[in-house]
Protein backbone atom coordinates (compact mmCIF):
# COMPACT_ATOMS: atom_id res chain seq x y z
CA UNK A 1 0.00 0.00 0.00
CA UNK A 2 3.00 2.79 0.94
CA UNK A 3 4.75 1.95 -2.77
CA UNK A 4 0.90 2.29 -4.63
CA UNK A 5 0.53 6.01 -2.46
CA UNK A 6 4.32 6.99 -3.50
CA UNK A 7 3.84 6.14 -7.11
CA UNK A 8 0.48 8.13 -6.69
CA UNK A 9 2.19 10.50 -5.14
CA UNK A 10 4.97 10.95 -8.04
CA UNK A 11 2.59 10.42 -10.46
CA UNK A 12 0.38 13.06 -9.91
CA UNK A 13 3.67 15.60 -9.30
CA UNK A 14 4.94 14.68 -12.76
CA UNK A 15 1.78 15.38 -14.32
CA UNK A 16 1.47 18.67 -12.64
CA UNK A 17 4.88 19.49 -14.03
CA UNK A 18 3.97 18.18 -17.81
CA UNK A 19 0.83 20.76 -17.70
CA UNK A 20 2.90 23.57 -16.07
CA UNK A 21 5.49 22.67 -18.75
CA UNK A 22 2.83 22.60 -22.01
CA UNK A 23 1.26 25.82 -20.79
CA UNK A 24 4.64 27.68 -20.72
CA UNK A 25 5.19 26.15 -24.06
CA UNK A 26 1.90 27.59 -25.30
CA UNK A 27 2.68 30.66 -24.10
CA UNK A 28 5.89 30.49 -26.18
CA UNK A 29 4.03 29.61 -29.36
CA UNK A 30 1.57 32.48 -29.08
CA UNK A 31 4.87 34.97 -28.60
CA UNK A 32 6.25 33.46 -31.99
CA UNK A 33 2.87 33.77 -33.79
CA UNK A 34 3.02 37.52 -33.05
CA UNK A 35 5.92 37.82 -33.62
CA UNK A 36 5.98 36.45 -37.22
CA UNK A 37 2.32 37.98 -37.99
CA UNK A 38 4.22 41.14 -36.98
CA UNK A 39 7.29 40.94 -39.19
CA UNK A 40 5.55 40.37 -42.11
CA UNK A 41 3.48 43.32 -41.46
CA UNK A 42 6.56 45.35 -41.55
CA UNK A 43 7.89 43.42 -44.59
CA UNK A 44 4.60 44.33 -46.61
CA UNK A 45 4.88 47.86 -45.15
CA UNK A 46 8.65 48.71 -46.39
CA UNK A 47 7.26 46.52 -50.00
CA UNK A 48 4.66 49.24 -50.29
CA UNK A 49 6.63 52.08 -49.47
CA UNK A 50 9.61 51.20 -51.90
CA UNK A 51 7.20 50.60 -54.52
CA UNK A 52 5.84 54.06 -54.03
CA UNK A 53 9.25 55.57 -53.20
CA UNK A 54 10.13 58.27 -55.80
CA UNK A 55 6.07 58.35 -56.88
CA UNK A 56 5.00 59.95 -54.17
CA UNK A 57 7.64 61.78 -51.96
CA UNK A 58 9.79 62.82 -55.26
CA UNK A 59 12.63 61.24 -54.05
CA UNK A 60 15.62 60.29 -56.26
CA UNK A 61 16.60 57.00 -57.13
CA UNK A 62 19.59 57.25 -54.86
CA UNK A 63 17.18 58.02 -51.81
CA UNK A 64 14.68 55.62 -52.64
CA UNK A 65 17.68 52.60 -52.89
CA UNK A 66 19.24 53.75 -49.59
CA UNK A 67 15.35 52.94 -47.96
CA UNK A 68 15.47 50.01 -49.53
CA UNK A 69 19.01 48.65 -48.07
CA UNK A 70 17.89 50.18 -44.57
CA UNK A 71 14.33 48.24 -44.75
CA UNK A 72 15.92 45.17 -45.21
CA UNK A 73 18.45 45.69 -42.24
CA UNK A 74 15.78 46.30 -40.40
CA UNK A 75 13.59 43.14 -41.45
CA UNK A 76 16.78 41.06 -40.81
CA UNK A 77 17.65 42.16 -37.55
CA UNK A 78 13.78 42.02 -36.40
CA UNK A 79 14.47 38.04 -37.36
CA UNK A 80 17.91 37.74 -35.41
CA UNK A 81 16.19 39.00 -32.32
CA UNK A 82 13.09 37.12 -32.46
CA UNK A 83 14.73 33.83 -33.47
CA UNK A 84 17.30 34.48 -30.80
CA UNK A 85 14.32 34.99 -28.18
CA UNK A 86 12.95 31.86 -29.59
CA UNK A 87 16.38 29.72 -28.63
CA UNK A 88 16.39 31.21 -25.58
CA UNK A 89 13.13 30.37 -24.73
CA UNK A 90 13.26 26.81 -25.54
CA UNK A 91 16.88 26.44 -23.63
CA UNK A 92 15.28 27.63 -20.71
CA UNK A 93 12.36 25.14 -20.72
CA UNK A 94 15.00 22.35 -20.55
Amino acid sequence: MKSVSIFLVLFSSLSFLNLSLAEETQIEKVKVEINTVGRKTKKTINRTKEVLCGQLTGDNKAACLAKKAKHRIEEGTDAIKDKATEIKDKVDTK
